[in-house]
């Protein structure tokens, strides 16, 4: 059995109408990443970063997933219903919902999950889809005491165990739509060295020397179900 461990970051969200963060035009352009991607901002200024995720949550409806998601999607798919010999995990650095809207049932947000709050004095993590305030109550507690569940600035990525666990037993390591350049993330094509293939996707690859075995250049909505063609039909 294959078995395929799949980093995906913004450059695949992209392609569904979905702000980065980075890009030229991308939401830290209009906003200070200090004011509400840390810790220390949500303290200052609580009702600001709820705003912002609030927005960004608002919007998740308005777009779908890409032929990028279902190509994923249909390969993790075709494993489970014997159609291939193989098993997928997606590991994202998304905090959106459309892998799962996909069909992808195998996904791990390492960043946390916009549509999912976090309680800080019960530790509950509700499912959120309308609008949160400093004063809203946590369904659980009670207690005002709700944030985004998205891993900010100085925080420790989610599912780093299970991660591992993934990246230790694959055979192919597959990035897409990743810059590969924010740790831990970028480690990851390191840490399978020796023991599986790997793949980079991206709408420009990177020029000098690289860590991956092959890079494929183009958007992803033209790539990503290409390869996925042809792992099926091999």
């Amino acid at each position: 059995m294959q078995r395929i461990v799949v980093l995906t970051g913004a450059g695949i969200s992209q392609e569904s109408g979905l702000q980065t963060f980075r890009g030229a035009d991308g939401l830290w352009n209009h906003e200070r990443i200090e004011d509400i991607c840390t810790p220390q901002g949500f303290q200052r200024d609580p009702l600001r970063v709820d705003r912002f995720y609030n927005g960004l949550r608002a919007r998740l409806p308005t777009v779908h997933p890409n032929a990028a998601h279902l190509a994923l999607a249909e390969l993790e798919r075709a494993g489970r219903e014997g159609r291939w010999d193989g098993q997928v995990t997606i590991v994202t650095q998304n905090i959106d919902d459309l892998h799962e809207r996909a069909g992808s049932r195998n996904v791990i947000h390492m960043h946390g999950e916009l549509l999912r709050l976090r309680c800080t004095a019960c530790r509950a993590t509700p499912a959120w889809r309308t609008d949160c305030f400093p004063d809203t109550p946590c369904p659980a507690c009670g207690q005002p005491t709700l944030r985004p569940d998205i891993v900010w600035f100085g925080e420790i990525p989610y599912h780093m165990e299970a991660i591992s666990r993934h990246l230790a037993a694959c055979d192919l390591f597959v990035a897409i739509g990743t810059s590969g350049v924010v740790y831990p993330a970028a480690g990851f094509v390191d840490s399978v060295a020796g023991h599986a293939d790997t793949m980079l996707f991206n709408l420009k690859i990177p020029s000098g020397p690289s860590a991956f075995d092959q890079a494929i250049a183009g958007p992803a909505t033209r790539t990503v179900p290409a390869w996925t063609r042809d792992l099926l039909e091999a």
